[in-house]
């Protein structure tokens, strides 16, 4: 599978996930706050290189794989390097620089759930949801309930393991992750063509 293949198939996965996501917050009313970047200014999120490989193949197709590469290696936060707080003094607030290139677990996040050490599902989401939209978060926890249709961590994990092992199985941390993909478009297309109608990275 070439490493377009690939980006297609993920991609693929992720439109599959995001309409079962808009599925669910139709039935539950979850929902993000706007302009929250809670979540996203956290320093211990972890990712799989594949989840990013839209994103690095996005970069290298707009001829900025070199620029981002020496970002990311020069860059010494933790936070996501492509999430754009507010500002310097509002950090939890702002938004994502590649909101349409962004990886499972930005998309996961908030409407998924995960399988406790019984088996069972529990809401993956954060306080803010918890505590202020009491009555969808526990709509949401009856829908785990009744077996209704709910995205699940490890079912599109494993799926993403199926396009390619080797960039899905180890959990990075989430700038890593992206310099990792990052890495693999630029080794596929060092000895070979660029992709029709794309120019130099």
């Amino acid at each position: 599978m070439t490493i377009k293949q690939k980006v297609l198939a993920v991609e693929k996965l992720f439109k599959g996930l995001d309409k079962e996501i808009s599925d669910f917050r139709r039935e539950s009313d979850i929902y993000c706050f706007s302009g929250c970047g809670k979540c996203c200014n956290k320093a211990d999120i972890e990712a799989s290189p594949l989840e990013f490989l839209p994103l690095a193949f996005h970069w290298f197709s707009q001829g900025r794989a070199d620029e981002m590469f020496e970002k990311l290696e020069a860059n010494q936060s933790l936070n996501c390097l492509v999430y754009q707080p507010l500002s310097i003094y509002d950090q939890n607030h702002g938004h994502c620089g590649e909101y349409d290139f962004r990886g499972l677990i930005c998309r996961l996040f908030g409407y998924g759930a995960s399988r406790d050490k019984y088996g069972e599902l529990r809401m993956v989401t954060c306080k803010l949801i918890k505590e202020n939209q009491v009555e969808n978060y526990e709509r949401a926890v009856e829908m785990l309930k009744s077996k209704s249709p709910v995205p699940i961590f490890t079912d599109y994990y494993q799926k993403l393991m199926q396009i390619d092992f080797r960039l899905a199985k180890d959990m990075l941390p989430i700038n890593e992750a992206v310099l990792s993909a990052l890495e693999a478009v630029m080794q596929y297309y060092a000895y070979r063509a660029l992709p029709a109608g794309k120019g130099a990275a």
